[in-house]
């Protein structure tokens, strides 16, 4: 057979359908969402610029549950107590030391939520045996629990009432406002955005979604897994506690329910609810929550809880995907991973041939 003036056989590709070509619109919701949040505030009220603060710094909680459920499939009810934990220690260096500086503050948060995850892992994911999903997860639910009643009981940490008056963040003589506020916590998201973005498409990214997949097989090959999920679950708890330092200084107080059973049950339902596996989802979710929980307390102020459970449900029990899935492939959603379909094998016939 003839070949473009050569002598010899045809591809085997030849006359073939040629493939849709695969966007990518993942990297577009990120852009439109960090772009929105960068101009926020000189298109919002000043009170509701502070109700985008509180939108970044949920959404941090957000990232670090879907870190370690959405990329490692550990179900996590604790980061609640690392942002929690985080919070009151930094409450405590402002009462106790009048320490409120962004250089002591930011990394006494980081270093808690690191510590006290560590800790945490090292009981519930180190073990002789592999430990069950039920285990983890009622494991950092009594943790949580716990702490929080730790918090309610104990005098030093303000029993019921908490630790308030926790003075604004500085740096040097500068006092950070509202807006200044604002403004180093996009920053603080966005890097922490890019770095976890960054680790989960890396070769230890890869490894999280094989443990995730097929946590026996990863096993078979030699990988340790357990140290692989203690790591993830160590960065989250870091995360969890940077956002744990940062609502202290947005609030101006904190309180015990902070490190408790409902906010890491909330912090669950912001992930599904935007879609897990995809970092931006766990955002989507946090802002279109809080902002429903928001617009629904002032218009239905007596049955709101209602009309926003059924909202979660229907979308929970129809689009397991999350928000996310509704402008997302499966495909892009959960990556190739070199599945068949997303690269054909070298040689191999074609339907066509």
């Amino acid at each position: 057979m003839l070949n473009g003036g050569r002598t010899g056989p045809a591809p085997l590709n030849a006359g073939a359908p040629t493939a849709p070509a695969f966007r990518r619109r993942l990297p577009l919701v990120e852009w439109a969402v960090f772009g929105t949040f960068a101009v926020l505030p000189f298109l919002l009220a000043d009170f509701l610029t502070v109700f985008a603060s509180r939108l970044m710094i949920l959404a941090l909680l957000a990232i670090s549950f879907d870190l370690v459920y959405g990329f490692a499939g550990i179900m996590s009810f604790g980061q609640a107590l690392f942002f929690g934990a985080a919070g009151y220690s930094v409450a405590l260096l402002a009462r106790d030391l009048g320490v409120s500086s962004v250089l002591v503050v930011l990394p006494a948060a980081l270093g808690v939520g690191l510590a006290l995850s560590w800790l945490v892992s090292s009981f519930l994911l180190l073990g002789r045996h592999p430990p069950s999903v039920t285990f983890v997860a009622l494991g950092t639910l009594t943790a949580a629990f716990a702490a929080e009643e730790l918090a309610r009981s104990w005098y030093y940490l303000g029993g019921q009432n908490g630790i308030p008056g926790v003075p604004p963040l500085t740096l040097g003589h500068f006092e950070f406002s509202d807006l200044a506020f604002y403004y180093l916590v996009f920053a603080l998201f966005a890097a922490v955005y890019l770095l976890c973005r960054a680790l989960v498409r890396s070769q230890f990214g890869l490894a999280l979604a094989g443990i995730r997949d097929q946590e026996q097989r990863l096993g078979f090959f030699g990988y340790r897994v357990d140290t692989f999920k203690t790591i993830v679950f160590t960065i989250a708890g870091a995360i969890a506690g940077l956002a744990g330092g940062l609502y202290a200084y947005h609030e101006g107080f904190v309180w015990p329910s902070m490190m408790g059973v409902v906010l890491s049950t909330q912090i669950v339902l912001y992930c599904l609810f935007g879609g897990v596996g995809t970092l931006i989802g766990a955002v989507l979710g946090v802002i279109a929550i809080e902002s429903a929980t928001y617009a629904l307390s002032e218009q239905l102020p007596t049955i709101w809880p209602v009309v926003l459970g059924v909202i979660l449900l229907v979308v929970i029990l129809f689009r397991p995907t999350g928000l996310i899935g509704l402008v997302v492939s499966e495909r892009e959603r959960t990556g190739d991973f070199g599945r068949p379909g997303s690269v054909a094998p070298r040689g191999a016939p074609s339907d066509a041939a």
